[in-house]
C-alpha cells in the first residue's frame, strides 16, 4: 500500500480516519540520539534500519494528517533518571499546541515517580510509555508499586515495551510485567509490538487479564516476518481478542512506508469488522476519543 492510498483504505471500511496509539514525537535532540541508535542498528540486529520519514516536526505532523490519522501518541520514555518531568513537560506543551495528539506522559524507577505520574494525570495525561527495553528496568520495582496502582485507578492506558525484540533486556519478556498485572490485575498495559517474538506467552496474558491491550507496531510487516514472523496457528486468538488490538506504527521511525503497515494487517485473513476495530474504533473507545460529529467514545478514566 503506497502512502498516497491510505486514506482510500480507511474510506473503504467506512471509519473517519485512522488512531495510531504509537507515533513517536519528542524533543528534537532526543529524537536525534534515537535515529542515531537506529543508523548503527546494523551494528546491533545485524540489519539496515533506514528511518523513512526523517522529517521536521511540523512535516510529521502534516504527513500524518494527510494519512488521515486523527488520533496519535508522541510517545516518550526516559533512559535514566531525572528525564521523566522534562519529558512530561514537553509533550504536555506538544499536545497543547497538537490538538490531534493524545496526551502522553512516561515515568521512570525513582524516587517521586508517583509524585510524577500524578501531577501528568492532573495535567491531562491520557496514555503513558515504558520502555522496559531501553530503560532497562524491573517492572516490578518496588519505586514502581504505586505507579502501576495509580494508573490501574485512573484508567490510564500504558503502552510497554516488554517483548524481548529487536534485542532482549534484562528485564524483556512476559515473566516481569506478568508479575505486576498479578499485583494489578485491572492494569491497563497495551503490549507494544504485540510482544514480539514472544507472542504466544503476551497472547495469554490477555486472554487471563481483561485490560491487557496488545499493539500492532512493526508487527507482521515484511521487516518483522523476515526474522520474526507471527505463528499462523495463533491468528484464530487475533480474532478472539480483535476487540482488544490496536494500531500502531512506530512512526516515524520505520524502515519502510507508513501504507506498509496497514498492508500487513489485510494479509492476516481477517474480517473487515477485525480491521476497523484495530485501525480506530477499539482505540477511541479505549481513549475516549470522539467521533468526527463529537459522538461515541467512552472516557478512559475508571
Amino acid at each position: 500500500m503506497r502512502d498516497d492510498e491510505i486514506t482510500s483504505f480507511w474510506r473503504a471500511l467506512g471509519l473517519p480516519g485512522l488512531i495510531d496509539v504509537h507515533a513517536h514525537f519528542m524533543p528534537e535532540r532526543v529524537l536525534t540520539k534515537v535515529w542515531s541508535y537506529f543508523d548503527a542498528a546494523g551494528e546491533r540486529i545485524g540489519r539496515p534500519w533506514p528511518i523513512t520519514y526523517r522529517d521536521a516536526e511540523d512535516d510529521r505532523v502534516r504527513t500524518l494528517r494527510a494519512f488521515g490519522v486523527r488520533a496519535f501518541t508522541s510517545m516518550i520514555y526516559p533512559h535514566k533518571p531525572g528525564m521523566a518531568d522534562w519529558l512530561n513537560a514537553w509533550a504536555a506543551d506538544f499536545a497543547a499546541r497538537t490538538p490531534d495528539c493524545l496526551h502522553t506522559a512516561t515515568f521512570f524507577p525513582e524516587p517521586g515517580a508517583v509524585r510524577s505520574v500524578r501531577a501528568a494525570l492532573d495535567a491531562g495525561a491520557r496514555i503513558f510509555k515504558a520502555h522496559l527495553q531501553v530503560g532497562a528496568y524491573d517492572p516490578c520495582d518496588p519505586l514502581l508499586d504505586g505507579v502501576w496502582g495509580l494508573l490501574a485507578e485512573a484508567g490510564a492506558p500504558v503502552v510497554t515495551h516488554c517483548g524481548s525484540g529487536p534485542v532482549p533486556g534484562p528485564f524483556t519478556g512476559p515473566g516481569p510485567v506478568g508479575r505486576v498485572l498479578a499485583r494489578h490485575p485491572g492494569l491497563r498495559l497495551v503490549v507494544a509490538h504485540m510482544g514480539v517474538p514472544e507472542y504466544g506467552a503476551f497472547l495469554d496474558l490477555a486472554e487471563r487479564y481483561p485490560g491487557v491491550h496488545l499493539d500492532t507496531t512493526m508487527a507482521f510487516t515484511d521487516f518483522i516476518e523476515d526474522v520474526a514472523p507471527f505463528p499462523v496457528e495463533e491468528r484464530p486468538r487475533l480474532a478472539a481478542l480483535g476487540d482488544r488490538i490496536l494500531f500502531g506504527s512506530d512512526f516515524p521511525n520505520i524502515p519502510y512506508g507508513y501504507g506498509h503497515a496497514l498492508a500487513a494487517l489485510t494479509r492476516l485473513g481477517q474480517d473487515e469488522d477485525w480491521l476497523r476495530g484495530v485501525c480506530h474504533d477499539n482505540a477511541a473507545r479505549l481513549l475516549g476519543v470522539p467521533g468526527p460529529d463529537g459522538d461515541g467514545g467512552a472516557p478512559a478514566a475508571g
